[in-house]
């Protein structure tokens, strides 16, 4: 029994590590892509 919950707990973990990286490319893209609307307004 204490297996099967140490691995639910760790499949839970292993899911919210991916989501989590996910998101954070999506901030990085968005921050890029503001970033380079900010250079083209100063050209």
């Amino acid at each position: 029994m204490k297996k099967i919950i140490i691995m639910l707990f760790s499949l839970c973990f292993i899911i919210f590590s991916i989501q989590s990286c996910n998101t954070v490319k999506g901030v990085g893209k968005d921050i890029e892509k503001a970033g380079e609307a900010i250079q083209k307004t100063v050209k």
